[in-house]
């Protein structure tokens, strides 16, 4: 209780037992039980209330509205403005609007603590709470305006990306202020902003600090194939699939079997194996098949080529020796010689 009194400027524990000593016993109970405030910090549900002592869920929720609009007008309540300024004063600075999770963690880690502020929260006349949705997370918050002006931004900020895209953290804050109209100097920092970025469902930050789409594959990592995803655009050039398991626990300390990850690479199409057991990422421009394809693939984007320009295209897609590639030029079923010696495709 001294930690969080040093945070705050207040002991919650001590408030609220003060608080709940001015009602009846049975309206006491039912609150400890619905915000967790006893022994037992689990919060227990209308039902399982009304099932102890058989009355209807309906019934208990009228005993707990009762109690907290009891409380409102107690004496007690008066003596409590200190604490509800302090609550206000942290909200405030911590952006004015924040989640509920970010908000109780900030203050203590201690369950039993985070359910007496969470009580103080809910009782307290400055704090407003926007319910969780597919939007947003459930948070409080002191300025409407403000919390509308940011939920806004949210949405643009979601409405403007790419459904694969990522962004490294400084441009995502920077698309997110030019998105945030009129707000006050003082939440113009990056911790603040982070702060309202968790706010929405709808974006997310990956392992590496990028943040993108929340329901992207780049974004909620699930298994090898998008650690391993993750690992090779960071390192930005084709790997050995050996190299790709390796790079998977040394950045994100996540067991990576070499034969599970040639295996994963090998069913993801995010994914061009452009040599013996190397892969590259298809958005780099790679082109999927054997050399036979590529060479094709260069062929008619191209016309024709000399065997020499076909062997430098084809080495910038591929990892394989010259001779590979002369090889492949040499099946007549696909390829000819033209005019001025050219190889073209046969049609």
């Amino acid at each position: 209780m001294a930690q969080i009194a040093d945070k705050t400027g207040f002991k919650p524990k001590a408030i609220v037992k003060r608080l709940l000593s001015a009602l009846p016993e049975r309206s006491k109970t039912v609150l400890e039980a619905r915000f967790g405030l006893g022994a037992n910090t689990e919060k227990v549900t209308l039902e399982a209330i009304g099932k102890r002592w058989g009355i209807t869920r309906e019934r208990v929720r009228q005993i707990e509205n009762h109690a907290l609009a009891q409380l409102k007008k107690s004496s007690t309540f008066v003596e409590a403005d200190a604490a509800f300024h302090e609550l206000e004063r942290i909200i405030d600075s911590l952006g004015g609007i924040v989640c509920e999770e970010d908000l109780l963690d900030f203050m203590t880690k201690d369950k039993s603590m985070q359910n007496h502020i969470y009580f103080l929260l809910v009782l307290g006349d400055p704090f407003k709470y926007r319910k969780e949705d597919d939007e947003v997370q459930r948070c409080w918050y002191v300025d409407k305006e403000l919390a509308n002006k940011v939920e806004s931004a949210l949405k643009n900020l979601y409405g403007g990306l790419s459904d694969e895209e990522l962004i490294p953290e400084g441009e995502m804050i920077d698309r997110f202020l030019k998105e945030l109209q009129g707000i006050n100097d003082k939440h113009r920092n990056d911790e603040v902003l982070k702060r309202w970025l968790r706010i929405s469902k709808k974006v997310g930050k990956n392992p590496l600090g990028e943040w993108g789409q929340a329901h992207s594959s780049n974004v909620k990592t699930k298994g090898v194939r998008d650690y391993a995803y993750l690992a090779v655009k960071k390192h930005g050039s084709p790997l050995h699939f050996r190299e790709v398991a390796s790079l998977i626990e040394k950045m994100f300390n996540r067991a990576a079997h070499v034969a599970t990850t040639h295996n994963e690479l090998i069913k993801d199409d995010r994914f061009v194996l452009v040599g013996r057991g190397m892969y590259a990422l298809k958005e780099w421009g790679y082109t999927q098949g054997v050399v036979r394809d590529v060479i094709r693939d260069i062929l008619r984007k191209s016309g024709p080529l000399t065997k020499e320009q076909i062997i430098e295209k084809v080495l910038k897609e591929r990892h394989v020796k010259p001779g590979t590639i002369v090889v492949n030029l040499q099946n007549q079923k696909y390829f000819k010689r033209g005019k001025d010696a050219k190889i073209i495709l046969v049609k």
